[in-house]
Order: C-alpha cells, then structure tokens, then sequence
C-alpha cells in the first residue's frame, strides 16, 4: 500500500506519504518536510501520529524562527491515490 495524504495547515498543505511497513504496520513521511517522519501499528495509529509530528515539526520551524515551507505543488495529486484532509493548528 502506498498513499498519500493531504495535511492542511492554515494556508499550508502537506502530502503525507503513507507505506506499509516490512516488519509490519505503517509508515508515514513528508516529501516536503526532511526528517519529519513517524510510523504507527495501524493505519488510524500512523495518522493520528502523522497529524502530531506535522504539529510539532511546524511548532518547532515557528519557534526556532526557521521558515515554514510550503508544499511543493507537484507532490498534491489526485487520481489512484488515497488523499484524506488532516487539520492542524500551531499556536
């Protein structure tokens, strides 16, 4: 399985890229965001821990004063893949 999915961030918008893992469960990394990446035994565990990684890796950006980029237009796609919209909001 691979999918992706679309994380919204006030004008923000991330692909998480969603994979099976070999040793079982998932994985989940943003294309546009190095290093920020989690993974979880079940798909609704590895998005509910993709939407806290994308929080804390957007507070850690603001915090540090480090631009928060913005998702390359290539990576948001539709057709065979899977895109589910994911709220986030950093204070």
């Amino acid at each position: 399985m691979n999918s992706d999915i679309i994380l919204s961030m006030g004008k923000y918008t991330y692909v998480a890229k969603i994979e099976e893992a070999e040793e079982g469960g998932y994985i989940a990394y943003f294309p546009s965001l190095p290093g920020c990446q989690t993974q979880g035994e079940t798909l609704e565990e590895v998005l509910t821990m993709a939407k806290e990684v994308l929080e804390l890796y957007l507070s850690v950006l603001k915090d540090d004063g480090e631009i928060i980029p913005k998702e390359k237009r290539s990576l948001i796609k539709r057709g065979r893949r899977m895109n589910i919209p994911l709220s986030v909001s950093i204070a």
